[in-house]
């Protein structure tokens, strides 16, 4: 019995604590008992949910949970600082530590080989990629960590970005830093949106951290209705047409005929979809459970009518932290035409390193900022100027979306040539005569596909409808349907459950 309790609370990486584990939500009918007994108690509550977020961190990275032991300590503290000094100088040095001491950390672990490579590949030289995380564990603990690789650990990103923005939010005086280390610690470790976000600002989550367990009916409601559109996203929709068809396309994309590798693109555009949406809904229905509120993450963002207005709607905690802390800060559109061209591309491949360590997502994030300039320039002579017809809105929304799903050519290949032979296949070898056979073949993927489709750009009215139906249900047909989908999600489950796509992230 013992060593069973042991084997369940060690990290095992090849069985992470993810949402679609019955594991996770083993873990979070746990979490909830506890939580019944001590929700009315602000602070034991904060930091019971703080330790649990740990061990949730532990649990899908290990070791790696002490980076985020790291910057939660040195962010309370520098934050503190900052607050307290009334001389700027010492302020401004006190964010520039903060800054560099997270961006160091991240890079190190998410940018090391891209840098080496390119050193490597300029100065002819040989330098090899040192683990000194592992290395230093290993001295310390006397371990077997593997020194000769270096895993980017979940969720660094998204954790390193929301203490960035706390830092700078306590500088600028828009928030006063958190007293109590455990509060501080459960803002940046919150369990449902740690390791994929959203991103959530230090002005919208802290004041929650002291306001009474609130949770109506109807909120309930919609948390269970998140709950389970995001587990249909993910295991019914993206998983099922990533292993059956996406991942075959684009591991060997010489392989199949441009038209299979242009489906393989619109395919991925709903799987990265319904993937981190489906993330996201999962993280907002479980964190409303528990009463606290995150911010909405996507907003149909193949309805977008040009790539601005994508962005907008696509990774919206993302999108807006660019913007805040770094588009605007370079000076937005306040220094004329060329420098806020500058600026949106500046910010646009940042944010496509952001997302790895490759120079495809640089051309990715590089193409969305030449989209974002051309857009700037077409509107000026657009013989649709303040046409809102539906014909000119199907026109929009089919260019944007064809552009964007374009964009993920290099956003999905795994290497450079990959991307190439991806293009060439769909340029000079599309093969129209196998449409109709392939079609046939791929029946199932493509029925499910468009299906995704078609609910995806239902107008927001109908959603709404279906949703606050759901909601307004009593709560055994409620408990009813849940049984009856998570049977049927898992039933219709034929392969080995799949990681979120921005765990890599």
């Amino acid at each position: 019995m013992f060593d069973t309790i042991i084997e369940i609370l060690k990290f095992n990486p090849k069985s992470p604590l993810i949402f679609t584990r019955f594991y996770f939500w083993a873990f979070f009918a746990v979490v909830m008992a506890g939580y019944s007994i001590i929700y009315k108690k602000k602070t034991p509550r904060n930091g019971y949910l703080f330790f649990l977020s740990l061990f949730f961190y532990y649990k899908t990275s290990g070791i790696y949970f002490l980076l985020l032991v790291f910057s939660t300590i040195s962010d309370f503290f520098i934050g503190k600082g900052i607050y307290k000094s009334d001389n700027k100088r010492n302020r401004k040095l006190l964010v520039a530590l903060s800054v560099f001491l997270n961006l160091f950390v991240l890079s190190y672990f998410k940018y090391s080989y891209m840098f080496i490579n390119s050193v490597n590949y300029v100065f002819g030289s040989d330098f090899k990629v040192v683990n000194y995380f592992n290395l230093w564990a290993n001295q310390f603990s006397g371990g077997g960590f593997d020194i000769d690789k270096i895993i980017l650990p979940v969720g660094i990103s998204f954790f390193t970005f929301q203490t960035i923005s706390y830092i700078l939010d306590v500088y600028r005086k828009k928030i006063k830093p958190v007293t109590n280390i455990l509060d501080y610690g459960f803002y940046v470790s919150f369990f449902p949106q740690l390791v994929a976000g959203p991103i959530v600002r230090a002005s919208e989550f802290v004041p929650q951290l002291y306001k009474e367990y609130v949770l109506s009916k109807k909120e309930f409601g919609a948390a269970i209705f998140l709950i389970l559109n995001g587990l249909l996203k993910k295991l019914f929709i993206s998983d099922y047409i990533a292993v059956n068809f996406i991942d075959r396309v684009f591991s060997n994309p010489l392989a199949y005929s441009g038209f299979e590798n242009l489906m393989g693109l619109y395919a991925y555009s709903m799987q990265v979809y319904a993937d981190f949406s489906g993330y996201t809904d999962i993280a907002i229905g479980v964190a409303l459970l528990m009463g606290f509120r995150l911010p909405v993450n996507f907003n149909s963002p193949y309805k977008a009518l040009h790539v601005g207005e994508f962005w907008k709607r696509w990774h919206i905690s993302l999108s807006t932290w660019l913007k805040d802390y770094l588009y605007i800060p370079l000076g937005g559109n306040k220094h004329g035409e060329f420098r806020t061209n500058l600026n949106l591309m500046i910010t646009m491949l940042l944010g496509g390193l952001w997302h790895g360590n490759t120079w495809q997502f640089v051309i990715w994030g590089g193409l969305n900022g030449i989209g974002l300039i051309v857009y700037k320039y077409w509107r000026k002579i657009s013989p649709f100027k303040g046409n809102h017809t539906w014909a000119v809105r199907f026109y929009a929304i089919f260019i944007t979306f064809n552009f964007i799903t374009m964009t993920r050519i290099w956003f999905r290949s795994e290497t450079m040539d990959k991307a190439n032979a991806m293009i060439s296949q769909i340029v000079y070898a599309f093969d129209s005569s196998k449409i109709i056979e392939m079609t046939i073949a791929y029946k199932n993927v493509f029925a499910l596909l468009l299906f995704a489709y078609i609910v995806h750009w239902l107008p927001s009215s109908f959603k709404n409808w279906y949703k606050n139906a759901f909601v307004s249900l009593p709560l055994w047909i409620m408990a009813l349907i849940v049984i009856i989908v998570v049977f049927g999600i898992y039933q219709f489950q034929t392969f080995e459950l799949q990681p979120f796509i921005y765990f890599q992230f």
